[in-house]
């Protein structure tokens, strides 16, 4: 089954690359980009964000987005290409007449579709880095990048040369061999530049290379892969318009899934947002027993807690993930250290005294409370636990989320992104991919091919 898949993926992504729809829609992309220096000049913001201010940071939120519809359009052309246009024209029979089960085709398919795309997601995302690494031209007089214009603009120049020079005198195929030489020589072009700045000196290869937004735009990868599986999947039944409908769909449900089924998943109402964290001791670490803290709020509070509530904190308004779980109530005097850290002291984080913006807590117990970290800035403070709407958290499991591959609003506020967050986006991805091509398997099963 696998050598018969890797046999199919390869065919696939053969023909897909094929397809001058392919080319051109990447070479937009980057004739887009290149426009986006032009235009965005207008942010009238100077503040700093990942390594970029004002107008820069307008650039990289038009230039993602710009592809990520192009990747939704690519997919479901690129889709209808290899799956439908062949069950249409009952070259699919071939196959399947074959020992070659219905699913492997589907799997094969959709890895010669994913490999495709990947090399295309690569060439966008260079563009727009290139793009980054130029900066906005807010003036005329602004200085062009000369790294960027010679490397940049040279490697597209020369696939696309070495692509018609070998389509007249061979007769290979433009599309495939420009966009083959494009995806290497453009990530060559791009190291080069990051060699040297705009002055031809020469510089560490990661000054210019924000980690942060490497990892947003493998996030923004992630998605498009997702949504080449939805296109896959729908090809299995559909033709190429209403493939292409599906996938523009899915992508605005997607984006709307947060607002229209995640907000009812998580119910707990924050009290407010953390502003500064003093404990008492200054110590760093806050779940030793009777330890004190002072938590200031960024604005004040309508109902302040009660003494003897819990206090729990999250990095999300929603409250999930709580940072503290399962804390037990309290009842004792928190000014007596029997009652605070005897040995029927529950683990807790209690609020000792409160006003409208401060809220002074305390842990109890006989040993330390299981946390993860403290509370610190930016962090949403509860006096309940969150509650979980578990039919809405199994729909929005279903429906691909969008947001959670979009990490550019963390980029932009500074908001640092941990690595392991990669990780776990990247699970959800091959549970969202499996789910839909086991979809499209179903689907298959029973279409007439012949």
């Amino acid at each position: 089954m696998l050598l018969q898949s890797l046999t199919i993926a390869r065919n696939a992504f053969v023909e897909s690359v094929r397809q001058p729809v392919l080319l051109l829609l990447v070479l937009l992309s980057g004739l887009f980009q290149v426009f986006n220096t032009w235009n965005t000049g207008f942010s009238m913001s100077d503040t700093d964000s990942a390594g970029l201010t004002g107008d820069n940071k307008l650039l990289l939120d038009v230039g993602m987005g710009t592809i990520f519809v192009i990747g939704t359009i690519l997919a479901g052309f690129i889709a209808t290409a290899v799956m439908s246009r062949e069950i249409e024209n009952k070259t699919v029979l071939t196959v399947v007449s074959k020992p070659v089960s219905r699913h492997t085709l589907v799997i094969g398919k959709y890895l010669g579709v994913a490999a495709a795309l990947a090399g295309s997601i690569l060439v966008m995302l260079i563009f727009l880095m290139l793009a980054v690494r130029h900066g906005v031209m807010s003036t005329t007089a602004d200085d062009l990048d000369a790294p960027v214009m010679l490397f940049g603009f040279g490697a597209v120049c020369l696939a696309a040369g070495l692509g018609a020079w070998c389509n007249f005198f061979y007769g290979w195929n433009f599309a495939q061999t420009t966009m083959s030489l494009l995806i290497p020589f453009v990530s060559v072009g791009y190291v080069l530049v990051l060699l040297f700045n705009k002055e031809w000196h020469l510089q560490p290869i990661t000054k210019d290379l924000n980690a942060q937004i490497v990892m947003a735009s493998i996030a923004l990868g992630l998605a498009i892969l997702v949504l080449s599986s939805v296109a896959v999947a729908a090809s299995t039944r559909l033709g190429q318009v209403m493939t292409i409908v599906v996938c523009c769909g899915v992508f605005l449900m997607a984006l709307m899934s947060n607002h229209l089924i995640g907000r009812h998943v998580f119910t707990n109402k924050p009290l407010g947002v953390v502003a500064r964290v003093q404990p008492a001791d200054e110590s760093k670490v806050f779940n030793e027993p009777g330890q004190i803290a002072t938590i200031t709020l960024q604005q004040p509070m309508n109902e302040p807690p009660r003494v003897n509530e819990i206090f729990y904190y999250s990095p999300s308004p929603s409250g999930f993930p709580m940072v503290n779980k399962e804390m037990q109530p309290f009842d004792g005097d928190l000014r007596e250290a029997n009652d605070v850290m005897g040995p029927e002291a529950p683990q807790s984080i209690v609020v000792m005294e409160s006003d409208r913006q401060t809220i002074k807590v305390r842990t109890t117990g006989d040993k330390p409370i299981l946390l993860s970290r403290p509370p610190i800035y930016g962090d949403y403070v509860f006096n309940t636990p969150t509650s979980i709407n578990k039919p809405a958290l199994v729909a929005w499991a279903a429906i691909p989320n969008m947001q959670l591959f979009w990490l550019l609003d963390a980029v932009t506020q500074n908001r640092l992104i941990p690595g392991d967050y990669l990780v776990y986006v990247s699970l959800y991805a091959i549970f969202q991919i499996g789910a839909f091509l086991s979809l499209g398997v179903i689907l298959f099963q029973r279409r007439d091919v012949g």
